[in-house]
């Protein structure tokens, strides 16, 4: 199905496609969003209207590229990632889309990276995806309320994890991180959020999606 839809509605897309041929080439781990997936975060970005996009994992900048093709010339986005190798591949793969003047791969721990974003001040972001480490969503997401605004959306990614997030006797620290996050959305006011379950190639998972209100 996946297939199907992105020969549809997608098509071929060659610097996607070196994008994910350079990844493999360089052993990244095979966990990049779908190329459905990529384009709903697209569609979001151009939605949303965004002119400042955060991405937390940037992996080999597959989602990257189709979040800073959404943003406008003078827009921009920011992409942390800790891996260097990674990130090495990521900014290599932007150079590629030509989308070097807009996205940045700041290299090193994002909730540090976070921390001093806040500590500076940073204008506020329209978007942020956050796609790293699970057992550190909740605090990425304290930290994306921080670097937002109201009308900003905040997009969580492989919430489902093939229906085990509904396990509550769990113990993996992917599952438990996730249900930390979502009772932590389910407490703040600040908030409105949906999650979406998906089914594809990258198997049975989901996002969670935030609107700030206030």
């Amino acid at each position: 199905m996946d297939a199907y839809f992105a020969e549809q509605l997608i098509g071929p897309d060659p610097v996607l496609d070196a994008a994910t041929a350079a990844a493999d080439a360089a052993g990244l781990p095979r966990i990049a969003v779908a190329p459905t997936q990529g384009k709903l975060l697209h569609l979001l970005a151009l939605t949303q209207g965004a002119r400042r996009i955060l991405e937390v994992g940037t992996l080999g900048g597959y989602s990257t590229i189709w979040l800073g093709r959404a943003l406008p010339e003078d827009g921009t986005l920011l992409t942390l990632e800790i891996d260097p190798a990674h990130a090495e591949v990521a900014r290599a793969n932007l150079t590629h889309a030509g989308l070097e003047k807009i996205a940045e791969v700041r290299l090193g721990r994002a909730a540090d990276t976070l921390a001093e974003l806040v500590e500076q001040g940073t204008e506020p972001f329209d978007l942020v995806f956050i796609d790293a480490d699970k057992p550190s969503n909740p605090e990425y997401f304290r930290r994306a309320l921080q670097l937002t605004r109201p009308g900003s959306l905040i997009v969580v990614d492989n919430v489902v994890r093939g229906g085990r997030v509904a396990d509550a006797d769990s113990t993996d620290p992917a599952i438990t991180g996730t249900r930390a996050l979502h009772a932590l959305i389910a407490a703040e006011p600040r908030v409105s959020a949906t999650s979406v379950q998906t089914v594809g190639s990258k198997g049975y998972d989901g996002f969670t999606l935030a609107r700030v209100q206030a």
